[in-house]
C-alpha cells in the first residue's frame, strides 16, 4: 500500500524586531566613561603641547619664533576636537604673554593712560609690536574656532529635554536665584575634589547634590570662603614678587580657564559634576601645591617635616588611586562604589540593577530598580526597568502596572493645543514594552496597535514602533496595512535590512512568493549575515521547486550552518533540498543530524521515515515513526505510514488496527484511515465487518470510486461464502488500498 503526500513543509518565519527594552538601548557606562576619560586625557595632553609651543615662540621678548607659534593653534584645535575645553589653551597663552612673557604687573593694568603714552613715545617698540602680533593671532584664531564650534551646534546652545535636564542637571531647571546659588556651590565642590579627592563617584546627577534653595543654607559660607580665597590668590598673583607671581598666575589660569566651559556659569551643560573635567585644572592645582611646598621649605626650619608631609600626601593619593582601580573592575563594582558615596542618585540604583540584570540575577536587580523608584518617583526609566524585570520574571500583571506608571509620567497634551513636546527616545520605549507585553494576549492586539500608533504620533521617524506595529497587524490578518507600515518605515530608514525582511514576510502572508523572495534578497544585500533572511529565503527557494536557484539555497544554508551548528532547522532544510535533488544518502544524513539536535523534531522524523520507506527500508523507518508518535501522538500521516508498515512488512494487524483507530479518534471522517481499517478486516477474513466499514467509508466519501469498487468485491465474496458454506475465503488483498491507486485489488 502506498501513501499520498509527504507532508507540506511550513515556512518558519518570525518578524524581526528592534530592541524593545531600555537595557538594550542604554550605553554601557563603564565603556562610555572610559572613552570620555580618554578624551579628556588626550585633550589635556594636546593642551600642554600647545602651551609649550607658545612658550617657546615667546622665548625672545622682542622676536617671535613663528614655527612654534603656528603649532600653538594647531595643537589647540586638536585639543578642542578631543574635548571642547581644549580651546581655552589659547586664553592661557594670552595670560602667559601678558604676565609672564611681558612681565606686566597690576599697576600696569590699572594705569592704561600711562602705558599708552609710553607706547606712543616708544613709537611702538619691537617688543610691543611682537606682543600685539602674537595676541592678535591668538585671539583671531580662537574667535574662528569658537565660530566653527557654534556652527557645528547649529548656532544654538545645547538643547536638552526638560525631563532629562531635571535629572541630569537639576539646577538648570530651577528658578532664580536657586539656579545661580547652586552653580556657584558646584564651583566650591569641584575645588574640594581637587583638594581632597576622597569621596569620588562615577555619577553626580539627579539628587546627589541638593539644590541651594534658600539664603539660610550653610553652604553659602563655603561659597563666600571660596571666592574670598580666589580673590586673595588673584591679588597675590598681581602684587607679589615676580618669582611667586608668575607661578601663581599661570597656576590660576590653568585651573580657571579649562573649568569655565563646564562650570554651568555661562551656559547649561548635561551634568552636575564630572570628575573628568578636572583633569586639565589639576595641572594648575599641582603647580600651586608644589610652589607652596617650595616656599614652606625655604621659610621653615622644619624642612624634613615638610618633605615627610609631601611623601605622606603622595602615598595617600597613590593608595587612593590603587583602591579606586578596584572600583572600576566592572559595572557592578563602580556603581556600588557610587552608592557608598551617596544614596540620593536613582541612576546609580538603576545601573546596579542593569549590571545584575546582565548576569541574569533578576530578583536582585528588581530590588535596586525599586529603590530607584523610591529615590526618584518621577524617573520614567526606573519604572520601565521595574516593568522589564517583572516581565523577565514572568510576572506580567505587575510588569504591565509598572509600564502604565511610566506611561502616566510622560508629558500630557493640553486640551485644544497641538501635542508638541520633547520626549527622550529611551522613554518612548515604554510604549513598545507595554505594547509588546499586551500583544502576548491575542484578544488585546488592537490595544497594542493603539500604543504603537501613539508612539509614532510622538515621533514620526520611530522605526522601532513601525516594525513592531507591523507584527501586530500581521497577527490581525491586516497584511495590507502591515505592508503600508513597513513601507512608511523605509521612508525614514531605507538601509535597514530588518524592514525589508519583514516586508518579505508580509508578501509571504499574501501568497506573493516572488515579491517575498525579492525583499528577502534585498535584506541580504544590505546584511549578508542576516540569519532569518538566509534561512527563510532558502526555504522559499526549496518550496518553489526552481532548480536554477537551488544552488543559492544550498549556499545560504551552508553559510548559516557555519555560523550556528546547533540549529536543527538548517540540517532539516538541507535534507529537504537533497530530497528534491533525489540525493537520498545526503538527505538521510541531514535529517538524522537534525534529529540529534532536536529529538522531537516532527517534520524531520516523518520525512526521514518516509524516505526510508520509499527506499524499501520500512523496518528502519518504523522506529522513527514510533519515536515521532511518542512526542506527537496526533500526527495522522505518521500513523497512516506506520499502519502501512505493520500490514505489509511486519504483518502485525493488531498494531495496524490501533493506528487507524487512533486516526479516527482524531478525525472521525478521515477517509484514508477508515479505508485502511477496512483493509485490516479483509486481511483477517472478517468480511462482514469489512462490508460495514466500507459502507460507512462510502457514505463519508461517496465520490471515491475505489472505495465503492472494494465494497462490491467484499459483497461478492460474501455472496460466494453464503453460496458455498464449505469454501474458505482465499485471502484478502495483498496490498492496502490507497486513495490515488485506482488499480488496487483485493486477493
Amino acid at each position: 500500500m502506498s501513501l499520498i503526500g509527504t507532508g507540506a513543509l511550513r515556512l518558519d518565519y518570525t518578524i524581526t524586531r528592534f530592541p524593545r527594552s531600555l537595557s538594550h538601548c542604554r550605553h554601557k557606562l563603564n565603556n562610555v566613561t572610559g572613552v570620555v576619560g580618554r578624551a579628556e586625557i588626550l585633550s589635556s595632553l594636546f593642551f600642554i603641547i600647545s602651551l609649550t609651543c607658545y612658550i617657546r615662540s615667546t622665548g625672545l621678548r622682542k622676536e617671535t619664533e613663528w614655527g612654534p607659534l603656528l603649532l600653538t593653534p594647531y595643537f589647540g584645535t586638536i585639543a578642542m576636537l578631543c574635548k571642547e575645553q581644549g580651546v581655552t589653551v589659547l586664553g592661557v597663552c594670552c595670560v602667559y604673554e601678558i604676565f609672564i612673557a611681558q612681565k606686566m604687573r597690576l599697576q600696569d593694568i590699572l594705569n592704561p593712560a600711562k602705558n599708552t603714552a609710553m607706547f606712543v613715545k616708544a613709537s611702538l617698540a619691537p617688543w610691543v609690536r611682537e606682543m600685539g602680533h602674537r595676541l592678535a593671532f591668538l585671539v583671531g584664531f580662537m574667535f574662528v574656532l569658537v565660530l566653527l564650534r557654534i556652527n557645528v551646534m547649529g548656532a544654538q546652545l545645547p538643547v536638552f529635554t526638560r525631563k532629562d535636564q531635571k535629572f541630569d542637571n537639576p539646577a538648570s531647571v530651577a528658578p532664580t536665584p536657586v539656579r545661580h546659588l547652586t552653580y556657584n556651590y558646584l564651583c566650591v565642590l569641584n575645588a574640594w575634589l581637587l583638594c581632597f579627592p576622597c569621596d569620588l563617584c562615577c555619577d553626580w546627577t539627579m539628587g546627589t547634590i541638593p539644590l541651594v534653595d534658600n539664603f539660610s543654607d550653610p553652604r553659602l559660607l563655603a561659597i563666600a570662603a571660596f571666592y574670598l580665597s580666589l580673590v586673595k590668590l588673584g591679588h597675590f598673583a598681581l602684587t607679589a614678587p615676580m618669582r611667586h607671581a608668575r607661578v601663581v598666575i599661570i597656576s590660576l589660569s590653568l585651573m580657571i580657564f579649562p573649568y569655565l566651559p563646564a562650570s554651568n556659569l555661562f551656559f547649561p551643560v548635561g551634568f552636575v559634576v564630572a570628575e573628568r573635567i578636572l583633569y586639565a585644572p589639576s595641572m594648575g592645582f599641582c603647580m600651586l601645591v608644589a610652589h607652596g611646598l617650595c616656599c614652606l621649605q625655604e621659610r621653615s626650619n622644619f624642612k624634613k617635616l615638610v618633605s615627610a608631609s609631601l611623601a605622606i600626601l603622595l602615598l595617600l593619593h597613590a593608595a587612593k588611586t590603587v583602591i579606586r582601580n578596584f572600583d572600576w573592575e566592572s559595572e557592578y563594582t563602580i556603581f556600588m562604589a557610587g552608592l557608598r558615596v551617596n544614596q540620593r542618585n536613582a541612576k546609580l540604583f538603576n545601573n546596579v540593577g542593569h549590571a545584575l540584570e546582565g548576569e541574569g540575577k533578576f530578583i536582585e536587580a528588581l530590588e535596586y530598580f525599586r529603590k530607584a523608584v523610591i529615590v526618584q518617583p518621577d524617573d520614567i526609566g526606573a519604572h520601565i526597568n521595574v516593568g522589564r524585570t517583572f516581565n523577565n520574571l514572568r510576572r506580567f500583571k505587575q510588569a504591565e502596572d509598572a509600564y502604565m506608571k511610566a506611561k502616566d509620567l510622560l508629558p500630557k497634551p493640553r486640551p485644544g493645543e497641538p501635542y508638541q513636546t520633547r520626549i527622550a527616545p529611551s522613554h518612548l520605549n515604554v510604549f513598545l514594552n507595554l505594547a509588546n507585553l499586551i500583544a502576548k494576549n491575542e484578544s488585546r492586539l488592537e490595544e497594542a496597535d493603539s500604543l504603537y500608533r501613539q508612539a509614532i504620533s510622538m515621533r514620526a521617524d520611530y522605526t522601532q514602533a513601525y516594525i513592531n506595529r507591523g507584527d501586530v497587524l500581521i497577527k490581525l490578518n491586516r497584511t495590507k496595512e502591515a505592508q503600508e507600515v513597513y513601507e512608511k518605515a523605509l521612508q525614514y530608514d531605507n538601509s535597514n535590512p530588518d524592514i525589508y525582511y519583514n516586508l518579505g514576510v508580509v508578501f509571504l502572508e499574501q501568497g506573493k512568493t516572488l515579491e517575498a523572495l525579492a525583499y528577502l534578497d534585498k535584506a541580504l544585500e544590505l546584511d549578508p549575515e542576516h540569519e532569518q533572511a538566509l534561512m527563510n529565503s532558502a526555504i522559499l527557494i526549496q518550496e518553489s521547486g526552481n532548480p536554477q536557484l537551488r544552488k543559492v539555497a544550498y549556499e545560504r544554508l551552508i553559510k548559516l550552518m557555519k555560523k550556528d551548528q546547533q540549529n536543527e532547522r538548517i540540517y532539516f532544510n538541507l535534507g529537504m533540498l537533497a530530497m528534491d535533488d533525489k540525493d537520498y544518502v545526503n538527505a538521510e544524513k541531514w535529517f538524522k543530524m537534525s534529529i540529534q539536535l532536536k529529538q522531537d523534531f516532527r517534520s524531520a522524523l516523518f520525512n526521514l521515515a518516509l524516505l526510508l520507506s520509499d527506499a524499501h527500508r520500512p523496518l528502519e523507518a518504523a522506529p522513527f515513526l514510533n519515536h515521532l508518535l511518542k512526542f506527537h501522538p496526533d500526527h495522522i500521516k505518521g500513523l497512516i505510514l506506520l499502519g502501512d508498515i505493520y500490514i505489509n512488512n511486519i504483518k502485525d494487524l493488531n498494531s495496524a488496527e490501533k493506528c487507524y483507530r487512533k486516526i479516527l479518534e482524531l478525525d472521525p471522517h478521515n477517509v484514508q484511515g477508515m479505508h485502511n481499517l477496512c483493509v485490516v478486516y479483509v486481511e483477517r477474513g472478517e468480511l462482514k465487518e469489512a462490508e460495514a466499514c466500507l459502507t460507512a467509508a462510502h457514505q463519508v466519501a461517496p465520490n471515491e470510486e475505489y472505495i465503492l469498487r472494494h465494497l462490491r468485491i467484499v459483497r461478492a465474496r460474501l455472496l460466494r461464502q453464503h453460496a458455498k458454506d464449505d469454501e474458505d475465503v482465499t485471502g484478502a488483498s495483498n496490498q492496502t488500498a490507497n486513495q490515488d491507486n485506482s488499480q488496487e485489488e483485493v486477493t
